[in-house]
């Protein structure tokens, strides 16, 4: 695990459904990365039973456990603080025809971001290449980043893997505490150098949650959605398959309001050992009238060597 990823370990939890609601009037720098390299940060989604946002939570409504020790938690956010968010799309040969429903629907996840968002972009097909220009890593409004959408051109094979391990890695140099990829592709990989090993492992040490989405034709051969699943599952996400535009539209806003609506943790671990070891934590939440809440999240961290 390098020293950035160490940093911290993020359990993002998908929703169901967000109502939108104004941006909070903070500064991006109250949500940078803590230097502390002891502190394990969660970024967590709550739903009820019925899968509605539990919105106006406290840090007294939730408690954690790290291989079932109580843990203190040090960090508390409420919803809605910016984040650092990768969009990776598919520009492969076969993405031709859906390239404008592509970038109608990115344009959605844009508009329902937290404009103080860090946003990049990154395109894959043969090769991989950022979105953005070298001298800018990150933007956080809206007309660079539909500018970079209206590049992208379909052609070539498919370097899924390749694409998402650039991603992660450009992630690491976003500094906010939240950290989440959209991936978005209509088939298998078939011309990276990293193998669906390499990125599980990368995406397992990332504190980044990877949500995916499989834009496929229903007469598609190449197309492998249990790979978008499971990169989804490891990091607590939710992994969806569309067919058509409307979907696809909808799905981008639904994935906007989730990582806008996640509550941020933090503790300190009260196992002191550096061993690389993976530690199993879990988060529960309870309403103001002590109900229990749903949560998604990872099922834990790699502890630092």
């Amino acid at each position: 695990m390098n020293s950035t990823a160490s940093v911290c370990a993020i359990a993002l939890c998908g929703l169901s459904f967000l109502a939108q609601r104004p941006a909070p009037t903070v500064s991006p720098g109250d949500f940078t990365l803590s230097v502390n390299v002891d502190l394990v940060l969660f970024n967590v989604s709550v739903t009820d039973k019925k899968g509605r946002v539990a919105p106006g939570l406290s840090r007294g409504n939730f408690t954690v456990t790290e291989d079932g020790t109580p843990q203190e938690i040090r960090q508390f956010y409420a919803e809605d603080t910016p984040a650092t968010v990768g969009l990776v799309i598919d520009n492969s040969g076969s993405m031709v025809s859906k390239r404008s429903d592509v970038i109608e629907a990115a344009f959605e996840f844009v508009g329902g971001s937290n404009p103080q968002d860090e946003l990049f972009l990154v395109n894959f097909n043969d090769h991989v290449s950022m979105g953005l220009p070298e001298t800018t890593p990150f933007a956080n409004n809206s007309p660079a980043i539909r500018d970079a959408l209206f590049q992208i051109k379909a052609i070539g094979k498919t370097a899924l893997y390749d694409g998402i391990a650039q991603a992660l890695r450009h992630l690491e140099k976003g500094s906010l505490q939240k950290k989440a990829l959209v991936v978005l592709s209509d088939g298998g990989d078939n011309a990276s150098h990293r193998t669906l090993k390499d990125v599980l492992h990368m995406a397992e040490e990332s504190r980044a949650t990877v949500y995916t989405i499989g834009f496929f034709d229903s007469y598609q051969t190449d197309s492998h959605p249990k790979v978008l699943r499971q990169l989804a599952k490891l990091t607590g996400a939710e992994s969806y398959v569309v067919h058509n535009v409307e979907g696809l539209e909808k799905i981008w806003q639904r994935i906007a309001g989730g990582i806008r609506s996640q509550y941020t943790l933090g503790y300190i671990s009260t196992n002191p050992n550096r061993d690389g070891s993976f530690r199993n934590v879990k988060i529960s939440a309870v309403d103001k009238e002590g109900k229990p809440l749903q949560i998604r999240a990872r099922t834990g961290y790699l502890a630092a060597k």
